[in-house]
């Protein structure tokens, strides 16, 4: 990492100070940790350049390298970035929106936006001398990370529990990490904390609670998400921009990308965002006024296990409440006849938990809080392959035909119009 790049941290909530050589243990800021524990941001030596301006014509989000805490020499990159914004005017309509757009994150190199992570916390890794990075992840991070620890020459680990996606821990082996999956999650973390302390590894994702979010470096990446949205539509930004969010990495991200574009003059206004979420936590917060989340109950298994968290973060909430935002609970209802829907009408095949904003677009247009004019960016963090066993029916319904006519037949049985 460019040593004179990150001059220090900086508390997102009360903004004390920290130097650039603190200790990212995952515990936020010290100050807050009793009141609202709450992350911290990189402070950079010179104020940002213009995202636009001295962009670099690499074919990735390292084209955006002035931005972020490391040099694209120091870059370990996949290609990552660039991502479809794609118009979806047929299951806009459905929802009732139809100036709809996907941003297609399933497109980057694992199949997740978590690569826009691992890219940067990568790179610092590799630049501060680590030899092992680690993470705790139902799937997509530790997928990620196991790739962009490859491609550095790294070793992973990541801790998991009992649950996770059969895929996307096929996935995380095949690029050659170790994966230790742990009965209870809370367990996942103490052994991180451990091998932090003893072993000096590179831990990326958190690993204490209340969590405050994972490491800030590597959620800069999140930002080029905005950048891109911005490119893409010609320079405006949407009236909203709707995510999956567990912990809010990639919320915060993106909205700290849309400030730096407003502040730059870039666009002339900001966009509202929306978490669609599973238990609550952040509804909840936005009701109460509250600083400190609360844990909700689980009342039931979600679908989306990737965002299935009882209890959302500070920066989440933040990145709400700065932007005018709401926060929906999306319950399994639904869930996988939506992520068939998308994949029908508009051959985008989404995680289930990348459906949730669809289904948070269809609460709040019911609601009359997004008004049918309005330009709407759902963002679909990962590709449905990843959690294919949890979404995918039983194929005994499938047949097998003999002949070509009994396929014919089937055919003309089932009313195919082969004639449009």
């Amino acid at each position: 990492m460019d040593a004179g790049r990150v001059l220090g941290f900086v508390c997102i909530r009360c903004g004390a100070s920290s130097p650039a050589d603190t200790t990212i243990d995952s515990r936020g800021c010290v100050r807050c940790q009793d009141t609202a524990p709450a992350n911290l941001a990189p402070v950079y030596a010179a104020p940002h350049l213009h995202p636009f301006e001295s962009a670099a014509s690499s074919r990735s989000l390292w084209r955006f390298a002035h931005m972020l805490p490391c040099t694209e020499a120091e870059a370990v990159s996949l290609g990552e970035g660039l991502t479809p914004l794609l118009a979806a005017p047929r299951i806009g309509a459905f929802l009732g929106v139809p100036d709809l757009a996907i941003k297609d994150e399933g497109r980057n190199p694992t199949w997740s936006h978590k690569d826009r992570f691992s890219t940067i916390a990568v790179s610092v890794a590799r630049a501060h001398g680590a030899k092992i990075v680690a993470t705790a992840s139902s799937g997509n991070a530790g997928a990620s990370l196991a790739a962009y620890a490859a491609r550095a020459g790294l070793k992973c680990v990541v801790t998991t529990f009992a649950g996770s996606a059969g895929a996307m821990l096929a996935q995380i082996r095949k690029y050659g990490a170790t994966v230790l999956p742990l009965v209870s999650k809370m367990d996942r973390w103490s052994l991180l904390e451990q091998a932090a302390a003893r072993y000096d590894w590179f831990i990326a994702s958190p690993y204490h609670g209340p969590v405050v979010g994972s490491h800030p470096l590597g959620i800069e990446g999140y930002k080029t998400i905005a950048y891109e949205i911005v490119e893409q539509s010609n320079g405006t930004a949407p009236d909203w921009c709707v995510l999956p969010v567990c912990y809010g990495d990639a919320l915060s991200g993106v909205w700290a990308g849309f400030c730096e574009l407003f502040a730059a003059g870039s666009i002339t206004r900001l966009p509202r965002l929306v978490a669609a979420e599973v238990h609550g936590s952040l509804a909840q917060a936005l009701a109460s006024g509250a600083d400190a989340l609360s844990e909700r109950k689980m009342l039931f298994d979600s679908l989306a296990v990737s965002i299935g968290t009882p209890r959302s973060t500070f920066q989440a909430l933040k990145a709400l409440r700065e932007s005018g935002g709401h926060a929906v609970p999306v319950s399994n209802h639904g869930l996988i006849a939506m992520q068939e829907r998308l994949a029908r009408d508009e051959g985008i095949f989404a995680e289930l938990a990348s459906v949730t904003p669809l289904m948070a677009i269809s609460t709040l247009k019911e609601q009359g809080v997004i008004a049918a004019s309005d330009r709407v960016v759902a963002v679909v963090t990962a590709s449905g392959l990843k959690d294919l066993d949890r979404s995918a029916g039983s194929n005994e319904h499938d047949q097998v035909f003999q002949t070509t006519d009994d396929a014919w037949r089937w055919l003309d049985k089932g009313g195919l119009d082969l004639a449009s």
